[in-house]
């Protein structure tokens, strides 16, 4: 075992940071403090969103293309300082290229706003859910070497949020991918939604930990860049959007 006197000024500063943050208790508060400008930017997304959803058309085909030409224009970023490989950096792009661009064309196809909505809507409340149970109840880490941050009780709080989300519409008697009142389509879809979103989070922040970024631009204040606020929806637009546009599904 390392003796701390025999340690450099830098390498005993930065053991005695890591043995403060793995016993000391952080207030509530604390780990919360930046709810309230996280809170005015989700707002300011919402509507803009919002509007372009209600104006319909080439002007919500056009938001849906923006945003995504943004999101890739970070994933590149990460890329590139990821790696030095050639090869894997015109294959990672590519990859993501298909992976973005196929969430967009599938935004683009879907002329229901109910259904937008809902995709919207349950990523929200995944983030949300998982959010607040992750920082107020803590607990053991999913996967600490890709997202500390990230706890099975987050997990858990994201299916919940999911579910209220789906749960929702079928209380109004509506479903996308069901009858009315088809409650097995709450038990199945909820959960997994939860877990899809949870994993587009975490390929996002497997990218940004082999780019040693902490947020893939700081576009946002509070919530990094567009790549970080939709992380989570591009995997649920594939999954949900695959089932409704795709006939053969």
């Amino acid at each position: 075992m390392e003796d701390v006197e025999d340690l450099t000024p830098e390498r005993r500063r930065d053991k005695i940071k890591a043995l403060a943050k793995r016993y000391a208790t952080v207030p509530l508060s604390v780990r919360t403090s930046d709810l309230p400008k996280r809170a005015a930017s989700a707002l300011v997304m919402v509507v803009i969103a919002g509007i372009a959803l209600v104006l319909g058309g080439v002007i919500r085909d056009l938001f849906f293309v923006v945003i995504g030409l943004v999101c890739f224009a970070e994933m590149v970023r990460l890329i590139l300082r990821g790696t030095r490989n050639a090869l894997g950096r015109v294959v990672g792009i590519a990859l993501g290229a298909i992976y973005i661009g196929y969430a967009v064309w599938l935004l683009a196809q879907i002329d229901s706003v109910p259904v937008l909505l809902l995709l919207i809507g349950v990523v929200i409340m995944v983030d949300t859910f998982a959010y607040f149970f992750g920082r107020s109840i803590g607990g053991p880490k999913i996967a600490p070497r890709i997202s500390p941050s990230k706890t099975w009780a987050g997990l858990f709080g994201g299916a919940v949020g999911a579910t209220i989300a789906v749960g929702i519409p079928l209380v109004q008697g509506w479903s996308p991918f069901a009858g009315p009142h088809d409650w097995r389509s709450l038990i199945v879809l909820a959960p997994v939604l939860a877990v899809v979103a949870q994993s587009g989070d975490f390929f996002e922040s497997w990218l940004k930990r082999k780019a040693a970024m902490k947020d893939s631009s700081n576009l946002i204040p509070g919530h990094g860049g567009v790549f970080d606020r939709i992380d989570g929806l591009i995997p649920v637009v594939i999954v949900v959007g695959s089932l409704v546009v795709l006939p053969i599904l």
